[in-house]
């Protein structure tokens, strides 16, 4: 596991950490406002610190960002894909999307991914290692960093990169906590959304934990015999306690769940799949998010036509479910829904 890093603690530790030095209280104020609002990259930068601390603390509590080796850019320029390479020589990759009324980064958690869901090419490769809180955070950070480039500003966080973020919990959590924190990054709690294949624990657990970050479960399937298919995980938390879980964290957080249904030619975009997945949905306060699907290798599968994908929101509109149909980003440089890749050794 890489060693510790600046940006694996949230403030309070890393006020802890300095104290261990015998450094003052505000010496975690002058850092957190170097790393989070200046956007710094290294201790250098930091002038307001003492040189020989400076020099003590990349010794001692590296910065060590996630470091961009490549990157693809969309013909439209509203999306922007970069290959980051991590301190033990294994990389993931992290997604900027430009929207008219906002910015957003698509961030992993796992390097691989043991879902082996059926409908996404980053699992083919299984599961590698969770990745660390500095190397979530770091993320954020390089994104932040091209944005502010072009004088724009981060505005939002979606947990639906490479990984599971509920299978990484505690990790995922502490990002948030991080990103959150006023007194540094800042972003609000209601920017941030973790998309989970429907680990229950996880999301009961989630639901505990007094945020106000979204929740979107990818569930593409309202029986359990069509979903197991799809997502094998459907055979550890199939469909009954899956919804029992989503109606918990409804009931304590008193927030709507997006539910993501990715459309696939002949396989679940029927009209008959849309009225099931509306009686599956029905009395639960949620949203359908209707993905196009994107052709993953292994499977000779393709997208749903246009005029399906309309008719199945429409028939979700007539039985009361609110549906939006999600606008397709990145797909030409492989960095829309369930594109990414699983891992990429160094070298590659």
């Amino acid at each position: 596991m890489p060693e510790l890093t600046l940006l694996d603690l949230p403030f309070d530790a890393l006020h802890d950490h300095l104290n261990e030095f015998g450094q003052p209280g505000y010496r975690a104020e002058q850092i957190w406002h170097a790393v989070y609002h200046n956007l710094a990259i290294s201790y250098d930068e930091m002038t307001t610190l003492p040189i020989r601390l400076r020099t003590d603390l990349e010794a001692r509590l590296p910065i060590a960002s996630p470091s961009p080796e490549a990157v693809q850019e969309s013909p439209d320029r509203r999306t922007r894909k970069t290959l980051l390479r991590l301190a033990d020589g294994e990389a993931i990759e992290t997604v900027a999307m430009r929207y008219d009324d906002r910015r957003t980064a698509c961030l992993s958690t796992q390097v691989g991914c043991a879902m082996g869901c059926r409908i996404c090419a980053t699992g083919r490769s299984g599961l590698t290692r969770d990745l660390t809180v500095g190397e979530i955070v770091g993320q954020v950070l390089h994104v932040a960093r091209d944005l502010r480039q072009q004088r724009e500003r981060l505005t939002n966080i979606v947990y639906m990169g490479t990984g599971e973020p509920l299978a990484n919990y505690n990790t995922t959590l502490t990002s948030i906590r991080i990103l959150n924190d006023p007194r540094g990054f800042g972003l609000g709690a209601r920017s941030f959304t973790v998309s989970t294949v429907g680990i229950v624990p996880g999301i009961e657990r989630f639901a505990d934990e007094r945020l106000q970050a979204n929740l979107a479960v990818s569930l593409h399937a309202a029986n359990d015999e069509l979903r197991s298919r799809l997502l094998p995980i459907n055979q550890i938390h199939p469909l009954e306690s899956l919804l029992r879980a989503c109606r918990h964290y409804v009931r304590r957080t008193h927030r709507r769940i997006t539910f993501e249904v990715a459309l696939i030619d002949g396989v679940n975009d029927s009209l008959r799949h849309a009225e099931d997945l509306a009686d599956l949905l029905r009395r639960l306060l949620c949203h359908v998010n209707l993905i196009p699907f994107n052709p993953v290798p292994g499977t000779d599968w393709k997208r749903s036509p246009a005029d399906r994908v309309r008719g199945f929101s429409k028939a979700l509109e007539r039985r009361g479910i609110p549906v939006t149909i999600r606008v397709s980003r990145g797909v030409e440089i492989r960095a829309g829904c369930g594109q990414l890749r699983g891992r990429q050794p160094a070298g590659h």
